[in-house]
């Protein structure tokens, strides 16, 4: 099977990649573990093998029927054929009797929208092990100050706890992509704050990091007033980059008319 452009995809096949992508999720027997993107298979008779059961998602008709007629022979092995931006996660957690453990080698045209997408459900959800380009992977582990702090890291860590886990070159793909790929490891946070899943706490970021030059009094004048950014305890003259996670959740919470924490 070629490569499609359309679908963003570039297969992996390097072995030794693929031993430290086992290793890094250390998938064990009885989990339920969901497959992004399974494209030629590289990583989908390992972790079958590690968990004894596999749910894939795979858009492309064509490896979605190679792979169905490869394991036809594997009732443990399900593959469902559709776009993982509209699948339902939670129903999927919820025929299995547990919260699932997510891996995927995404595309990266749809690697942020499928992550905003997954903390939707969650609450269905264990952890996910993700290998996306590597400045995506640089800017949601990044840390307030950096040049790559921004709307993604500040939006995924009240939910998840975020490793690096290896960089990997472009010849461990067919075709090779033009950049380097990292592998990421989400860890669902057990109790996020109250304020994570507040639309305003979107908003805030949103409008913070829309105009990241300008300090909070400007960047978040249609929101909020000067006194009451100072009242949620956070500097009217500070930039966004310089925030962290929980001071824009009570710039939400303000702009909600709740209490500051």
């Amino acid at each position: 099977m070629h490569a499609r452009k359309r679908f963003g995809q570039h297969f992996l096949h390097d072995p030794a990649v693929i031993d430290r992508i086992m290793a890094s999720i250390a998938a064990r027997p009885g989990e339920a573990l969901v497959e992004i993107g399974p494209g030629q298979g590289a990583l989908t008779d390992r972790l079958l093998a590690a968990s004894g059961s596999l749910d894939v998602i795979e858009i492309d008709r064509d490896l979605a029927a190679a792979l169905r007629a490869q394991y036809a022979d594997q009732p443990r092995f399900r593959i469902h054929e559709g776009d993982a931006l509209k699948y339902d996660f939670a129903a999927l957690a919820r025929a299995r009797g547990q919260r699932l453990r997510v891996v995927g080698n995404l595309p990266y045209n749809i690697s942020t929208p499928l992550l905003f997408r997954l903390l939707e459900a969650a609450a269905a959800l264990l952890d996910m092990h993700f290998m996306l380009q590597k400045e995506v992977v640089d800017r949601i582990v990044a840390a307030p100050g950096s040049k790559q702090y921004g709307r993604l890291g500040v939006m995924l860590a009240p939910r998840v706890r975020a490793t690096h886990m290896l960089d990997v070159g472009p010849g461990a793909f067919r075709p090779p992509p033009r950049v380097w790929s990292a592998l990421v490891r989400l860890e669902m946070r057990p109790d996020p704050p109250s304020w994570a899943t507040l639309p305003q706490f979107a908003a805030v970021v949103t409008a913070a990091f829309g105009q990241r030059r300008k300090t909070l009094r400007n960047a978040l004048g249609g929101l909020l007033s000067v006194d009451q950014i100072n009242a949620a305890g956070v500097d009217p003259g500070a930039r966004a980059e310089t925030l962290a996670a929980a001071d824009f959740g009570r710039l939400a919470l303000a702009v909600a008319g709740a209490a500051p924490l």
